[in-house]
């Protein structure tokens, strides 16, 4: 016997799961900034004074960049959803930076996937889930493809031990699972909530071409402004480095953080531990990079998120964009 639930309690606990989201969203955020063992806040705050990072120019052109950053990523996603039905530049901009908030406390950005589909009606929620994805899978494509040369370079140019026996291994396993998906894809018992792979793959083929080709163009032009970013922090900083050297280590640092499994709020660590020994074949000092680091979060994922927090907070039910 099915039990309905009276629309108030229904109201009440979904004030509540939001009112949970954001807390929680802003106590990892603020556990990451004051509490950071890596990065004490008092000399990260005066690093930033003494390197003149509050000057006009600077916030400026750091603003400008993480404006164009997110500007891209909720074009594409109002792109992505065209496939399926139209939505204003306001309504993919609520759903990206909602989805950026959400994503904060789950692992590998899950959260980010919830929150957009639960703009729509129940019937579309499955294509916005896989829209989702293929978007995060055309940002993975530039990085892994721009990542691996930049790593390449990095490891012919510095003296770095690389065990060749485990980059088999690895490249064994990677094709195994490739396989694996493969075959799972011709078998329809194979499913993913509800869904064959079959089914999946089909949805993924029948999207024109044209959208594919601008959800890369977008992915691309994002991973160049924000890897721009963090180079213009470095020159900021004193690091006497090229451009060409310096995106040598940013490609194979983005790479490397890429592939570490991780709750999203946590992105800011690990791309600091690995950008810290990457950055350490070229000599530039530890609190340097970690202050990169930091202040690139601040600026792509904190400063959004407490945007993404209103939206969060604002959102209501039922009133999906779509039906």
């Amino acid at each position: 016997m099915r039990y309905n639930v009276p629309h108030k309690i229904k109201q009440f606990f979904f004030v509540l799961i939001k009112l949970s989201i954001v807390v929680a969203a802003f106590s990892f955020i603020y556990s990451k900034i004051i509490k950071n063992d890596q990065l004490e806040f008092s000399s990260f705050l005066s690093f930033l004074k003494e390197n003149d990072v509050f000057s006009f120019k600077n916030i400026i052109i750091l603003m400008i960049l993480s404006f164009f950053n997110w500007f891209f990523e909720i074009l594409k996603w109002r792109y992505l959803v065209k496939y399926i039905t139209s939505i204003s530049f306001t309504s993919a901009l609520e759903q990206s930076l909602a989805g950026l908030t959400a994503s904060l406390i789950t692992p590998n950005r899950i959260g980010d996937y919830g929150a957009k589909a639960i703009y729509y009606a129940k019937t579309l929620r499955t294509k916005i889930v896989l829209l989702n994805l293929l978007g995060n899978m055309a940002q993975m494509t530039i990085t892994t493809i721009l990542g691996g040369i930049g790593l390449l370079i990095f490891i012919n140019r510095y003296p770095i031990a690389v065990s060749y026996y485990k980059i088999v291994i690895v490249g064994i396993l990677m094709l195994l699972i490739g396989l694996f998906v493969w075959l799972a894809s011709k078998q329809n018992r194979f499913k993913i909530k509800g869904f064959s792979f079959a089914s999946i793959i089909n949805f993924i083929t029948s999207i024109p071409l044209k959208s594919h080709g601008f959800n890369l163009v977008f992915s691309l032009t994002r991973y160049l402004i924000f890897s721009f970013q963090l180079y213009y922090l470095l020159l900021i900083f004193g690091v006497n480095i090229s451009y060409y050297d310096a995106m040598v280590v940013i490609t194979s640092m983005y790479l490397l953080a890429s592939i570490v499994p991780s709750i999203s709020i946590f992105d800011v660590v690990i791309k600091g531990s690995v950008a810290v020994f990457l950055f350490s074949y070229l000599g530039v000092n530890e609190f340097i990079i970690l202050s990169t680091t930091s202040l690139m979060w601040l600026l792509n994922f904190v400063i959004p998120s407490l945007f993404g927090s209103y939206f969060v907070l604002n959102f209501k039910l039922p009133k999906p964009v779509a039906k």
